[in-house]
């Protein structure tokens, strides 16, 4: 899905409250003694280095004061100036920086579809430094840390002008459901498609929630009517998924009907709350956790509110995700999101362009990495039976941006790491285990479009084609148009750029594939 560039940041900033969960190797027991502090790189003991300067995607507190800034000082050898961009018109103080020639050693942005058209830009105009040389003879660290195919999905015809941040590979939302509407009515958890037409059914006429005809058995939000798991369950968890070794977008997907008849046939049996299409994100948060609602599509990141709210409202109320549903022809599965959560370049202006990749590279030094990100053991958090856990306060006072430092990172342990981040409540921790941990790996299905380098057409094309879909789909489902006008609007989908980003987003594809 397309994003703004400035859209990117704040979703990023807003990333970094949640995180991961896994278990930690043999590696960290050896590093107990609760001082794993991590030694100065041989980077920080060469000699005296220049200052440098950084540019960073804007945060509510000031780089320069916070304690990373002064621990990668520490352990790198390097002071920086941070400076950051601006939360609004961030995109266009880039431009007016890169055009004028400002010398920033690097510059760190968000990673979403706006920025790749930013970044290949550049790179194409000769604005940036070509690290792959650099990196080849100053970044061993870097090399270590990130996977080969993210240093290719960086790629701008062929060469490396910048170190990608790359994003966690997890799910996010899925179906949430009032547990205890379920024990009251003796009813067992739905696992397909059918048997949650069944429970809301139940919900609709058994009054499970003492509202009597006020019952709204599931509601969603009407600016996504494409529901997560329900999405899975016709075979089309992602935007753009696989079909025959061929991507193929949603509207595009033979599923992509059926999917609009079943939830038109909840909407015509008053299954599917009548008002759905008005429903903006808090208007159908406040209908859940008000006790009007038995289904709804959440976000692990907001169970924590949604669990408070719920509990004010209905004591008694518990709230569980459903497992992901299987539909008619067994398929499943909830998307997990791929690519760059930010990505990290030296312009041609730069003053030390080796220096800035020496400074990278020792950011990326595994224990000054792991130093940055999480903290000191005993200090920051606790490592026990494979589970990191956030001492708090002092680990939301001293790590809780540290995610805003990072320029590349340490694929293999990062994911590792950061579940400190998501105990520091647990039932925020529970919420992102159910859909990550518990539940069976092939549940989660990789956007195939997450690593794709810059495609112009598809960038292009790709927010209004969702729009168009998401409207149309809106229509569809509450039945003011009737489903027999799919095949027009398929076509005006195909004109509307569709064709062309199918075609592009192929061309890549196939090569990507052999």
């Amino acid at each position: 899905m397309k994003k703004s560039f400035k859209q990117a940041m704040v979703f990023t900033l807003a990333g970094s409250i949640a995180v991961t969960a896994a278990a930690c190797g043999k590696s960290d027991q050896g590093n107990s003694s609760g001082n794993n502090a991590a030694s100065p790189s041989a980077s920080a003991t060469e000699g005296p280095k220049p200052a440098l300067k950084a540019l960073q995607i804007w945060q509510k507190d000031d780089y320069n004061g916070y304690p990373v800034a002064k621990m990668l000082e520490e352990k790198t050898g390097y002071k920086v100036q941070y400076d950051m961009l601006p939360q609004d018109n961030a995109v266009d103080k880039l431009n007016l920086l890169i055009s004028s020639s400002e010398p920033y050693d690097a510059i760190t942005t968000g990673g979403g579809s706006d920025f790749k058209a930013l970044y290949s830009d550049y790179a194409k105009r000769g604005a940036l430094v070509d690290l792959g040389p650099l990196i080849d003879k100053y970044g061993p660290n870097i090399k270590a840390a990130l996977s080969q195919s993210t240093l290719d999905a960086a790629k701008v015809e062929g060469k490396l002008y910048a170190i990608p941040t790359k994003s966690l590979n997890f799910s996010g939302s899925s179906l949430m459901i009032r547990q205890d509407w379920l024990d009251k009515l003796g009813l067992k958890m739905p696992t397909t498609t059918d048997e949650l037409v069944a429970v809301l059914k139940a919900f609709k006429e058994k009054d499970p929630g003492g509202n009597g005809d006020k019952n709204i058995p599931m509601t969603i939000n009407g600016t996504a009517p494409m529901v997560e798991n329900l999405n899975g369950a016709f075979g089309m968890p992602n935007g753009w998924n696989d079909v025959g070794g061929k991507l193929v977008p949603r509207v595009l997907d033979a599923g992509f009907k059926d999917y609009l008849t079943y939830m038109n046939d909840l909407f015509k049996q008053g299954l599917l709350d009548k008002e759905f299409a008005v429903n903006k994100d808090a208007t159908m948060k406040e209908k859940f956790t008000s006790g009007k609602v038995g289904v709804v599509p959440v976000n692990w990141a907001d169970v924590p509110t949604m669990s408070d709210a719920l509990a004010k409202n209905q004591p008694n109320g518990k709230m569980v995700y459903i497992p992901t549903l299987k539909g008619p022809q067994g398929k499943f599965g909830l998307s997990a999101p791929d690519g760059f959560d930010r990505i990290t370049f030296i312009p041609k202006a730069s003053k030390h362009p080796e220096e800035a990749v020496k400074w990278l590279n020792a950011k990326l030094d595994p224990a000054t990495f792991k130093l940055m990100a999480i903290g000191e053991e005993n200090k920051h958090y606790t490592f026990k039976d494979g589970a990191y856990t956030p001492i708090l306060p002092i680990f939301v006072d001293e790590r809780n941006n540290a995610n805003n430092y990072l320029s590349g990172v340490d694929e293999k342990n990062y994911p590792l790491y950061w579940q400190a981040r998501v105990r520091k409540d647990l039932r925020l921790f529970d919420a992102w285990a159910n859909l990550n941990v518990q539940q069976a790996a092939n549940t989660r299905v990789t956007d195939p479009l997450g690593l794709s380098p810059y495609l112009a057409e598809y960038s292009k094309n790709n927010a209004s084609l969702n729009t168009l879909m998401n409207d149309q789909a809106i229509k569809f489902i509450a039945g003011a148009e009737p489903l027999s006008g799919l095949d027009a609007f398929v076509a005006k989908y195909k004109a509307s750029g569709g064709d062309a980003s199918v075609k592009e987003v192929n061309d890549w594809y196939t090569t990507k594939k052999k």
